[in-house]
């Protein structure tokens, strides 16, 4: 990955809302906020279950999907104003979904997979840095579909092979292509190609959602709200057919570019003040 990148000028429409927490990003975007701390050092090797068929995750699967639905869904309105926008988009392509379908978001805090699924309805499998699967949030990660990304190529084959089952049953995917989350963050930042190589692989439509900003006012401004109201926005599916006689990068870097634009686009971003390529 690339240690450093050209950035332009950021410019969004008027009245886009950009919180300014007082955070400290790092220069480089895809480098992590915050480091979790490893409490369940693990071995991704040696008949690691990147795909956990037991009775146990499936019985956790399910009792935490539905504390999602019970508890989370009205924390999130309680919590951040969360509203959903653009279901229309899933509504009116649902031919689209017979082999399911891969969603990208922007990485923007904690609760945002648990908001994805809110706005899309669908279980999910999704990959994720493997230190987050050795750190405190491990179970809550396994249980709802993470499955971690290994660093050797002999977990790499059990980690393709997990998700090429995820796909044979038509289960839907969701991917951060943004490489760490930062938190309330308002550009979109670079994408990891990766996403859109597993759309291309599966031949599934891509669906782009993106978080955008409300300023807290009313009762949240009154309590010291210090963080902002969030707008989940779902695009139009983007489809994977390649015909345009790309080859398999060159299609690759096109949903990643379509993806990001539209993203760009429903956050009221006009121009990004950081390029799409991540890689």
């Amino acid at each position: 990955m690339p240690e450093t990148f050209e950035k332009k000028e950021h410019i969004v429409k008027p009245g886009v809302y950009i919180p300014d927490l007082g955070i400290e990003f790092p220069e480089n975007p895809n480098t992590p906020w915050i480091q979790p701390e490893v409490i369940y050092p693990t071995d991704f090797e040696n008949d690691y279950p990147f795909l956990d068929k037991s009775f146990k995750h499936r019985f956790m699967n399910n009792l935490i999907y539905v504390g999602i639905v019970c508890i989370v869904y009205p924390l999130q309105a309680l919590r951040y104003g969360l509203k959903i926008k653009g279901r229309k988009n899933l509504r009116k392509n649902r031919k689209m979904f017979k082999n399911g379908a891969l969603t990208v978001c922007n990485h923007v805090y904690r609760w945002d997979f648990p908001a994805i699924f809110q706005a899309i309805r669908h279980k999910m499998w999704y990959p994720v840095r493997a230190v987050q699967v050795e750190s405190k949030d491990k179970n809550f990660i396994r249980f709802t579909g993470g499955i971690p990304i290994p660093s050797t190529l002999a977990g790499l084959r059990g980690f393709n092979k997990a998700f090429d089952e995820v796909h044979a049953k038509k289960r839907w995917i969701h991917v951060f292509p943004e490489a760490c989350r930062w938190e309330f963050y308002e550009p979109v930042r670079p994408f990891i190609i990766g996403a859109f190589k597993m759309a291309y692989r599966y031949e599934i439509p891509i669906i782009p959602l993106v978080f955008s900003y409300r300023e807290p006012k009313g009762l949240y401004k009154l309590f010291g709200v210090k963080h902002p109201l969030l707008t989940l926005n779902i695009g139009e599916p983007i489809s994977p057919v390649n015909d345009k006689e790309m080859s398999k990068n060159e299609f690759c870097n096109y949903l990643r570019q379509q993806a990001h634009e539209q993203m760009e686009k429903m956050a009221g971003i006009e121009q990004n003040m950081w390029p799409v390529e991540g890689d």
